[in-house]
């Protein structure tokens, strides 16, 4: 098994559960994972040296919130809501429609040049959802294609109901038939509670049946406004509740009572042992003792849409647990770029730069559950540079990550290593 020396590191920023930035760093990884941190001074030899001259380390992006699965365009849209035009939901008809009559090379084609865009940019670890499908045909194609191509697939059937249908006949077709069609692919279920979209009963009916098949659960809540989105994540234990723009006083005390009963950092739910860590999938990682709903924050999209930015500092400070994601789908956020994520946190929503970072980072995996494992489960813990961790590594052309958000729309994503192998 080769491996690989990343020495000269200026500053390594690990996003691990002690937040720790290294200065003159070095990492070895040896075959998928990490085998070695520490002072470059002081690092062992490796088949290989790969020198990085002072510029800056950190773990690759973990995306735990993209729409890839489309075709068309909705430049129309955007246009008209920049021109002061009100976000409404019932646009993601529009790529329904195209993506429907897409044939599936054309859709594997463009998921494909999606996610390696992603990938240069930095990010190392992707979810995306199903949800322009909307029958039982289409979601499952949509879930099949995906799972092929990203580290995760969500299923969302619950994303709008199709014109003409009726809203509680969709949402049974959603709970049976469209769910067991997509089951051999999906390792997560989601729902856009909202208006215009899914109704609390509707929603609550959507996360019971998804929860009895054994999916983890995350919840799309309190974007366009107030709702129970957020209130109905926490009751269901769901692993993530994302966009949170409009959060009431009980929402954030019930996100933060979701993690007050275990360890505030967001801790390994196997308390440590490597034997137990990743035990259960995603349903039992997001139901275990310590563990809470994380708020997944969309800033990409808060500007697209002009709505408010969600309260990070304030869940942060009452200690919830953040995750930045892209939002990226052709309607309200696309890009990919996580960069421009966490620059936007920090210059619009008052975090500092290595909260943003380790929200983009160890907050995505740990809304997806994989914040922990190492080598004795073979399911190796993304989002966070430590020993046994899966080698997943950015270098970026600037001295320290405080760069992102100094300089900001500057692409500083200067090489990439996913699970040990340098991309590009």
């Amino acid at each position: 098994m080769s491996s690989t020396l990343i020495t000269n590191i200026g500053e390594l920023s690990t996003s691990d559960a002690d937040q720790r930035v290294l200065t003159d760093a070095a990492v070895v990884l040896e075959g998928e994972r990490i085998s070695w941190i520490g002072p470059a001074a002081a690092a062992p030899a490796a088949d290989t040296v790969h020198d990085a001259e002072g510029r800056a380390g950190l773990p690759g992006w973990v995306d735990s919130h993209t729409h890839l699965v489309f075709a068309g365009d909705r430049t129309a849209e955007f246009e008209a809501r920049m021109a002061g035009a009100e976000y409404q939901a019932g646009g993601i008809a529009v790529t329904t429609e195209a993506t429907r009559a897409a044939g599936d090379y054309e859709l594997t084609r463009l998921l494909l040049g999606r996610a390696a865009e992603a990938a240069s940019g930095g990010t190392t670890y992707l979810e995306t959802k199903t949800g322009y499908g909307l029958d039982v045909e289409h979601e499952a194609r949509s879930a099949r294609i995906a799972a092929g191509v990203v580290d995760e697939v969500t299923y969302l059937g619950a994303h709008l109901v199709p014109a003409g249908v009726d809203a509680d006949a969709y949402t049974e077709l959603v709970c049976g038939p469209m769910l067991d069609a997509v089951r051999p692919y999906v390792q997560w279920a989601d729902v856009f509670c909202e208006r215009g979209a899914f109704t609390a009963e509707q929603s609550r009916a959507v996360l019971t049946a998804c929860r009895e098949a054994g999916l983890g659960l995350r919840v799309h809540g309190n974007q366009l406004g107030p709702g129970e989105g957020t209130a109905l994540a926490v009751e269901f234990g769901a692993a993530s509740v994302d966009h949170v723009n409009h959060l009431s006083d009980a929402d954030v005390d019930a996100l933060a009572g979701s993690w007050s009963s275990g360890d505030p950092s967001g801790g390994d739910p196997s308390g440590g042992d490597p034997a137990r860590a990743g035990e259960a999938g995603p349903a039992g990682r997001a139901a275990a003792p310590g563990r809470g709903t994380v708020a997944t924050c969309l800033p990409a999209c808060d500007l697209s849409t002009r709505q408010p930015f969600p309260p990070a500092r304030r869940l942060l400070d009452a200690g919830v647990q953040l995750a930045l994601a892209s939002n990226c789908n052709p309607g309200t956020s696309y890009t990919t770029s996580m960069a421009f994520c966490v620059t936007t946190a920090v210059l619009q929503m008052g975090l500092s730069v290595q909260e943003a970072v380790r929200a983009a980072t160890y907050g995505g995996a740990l809304s997806l559950g994989r914040e922990a494992g190492a080598d004795a489960d073979g399911r190796r813990a993304v989002g966070s540079l430590a020993v046994g961790h899966r080698a997943d590594l950015q270098l970026l052309n600037a001295p320290s990550a405080t760069h992102l958000a100094y300089r900001p729309g500057i692409p500083l994503t200067g090489a990439v290593w996913r699970a040990g192998v340098r991309l590009g």
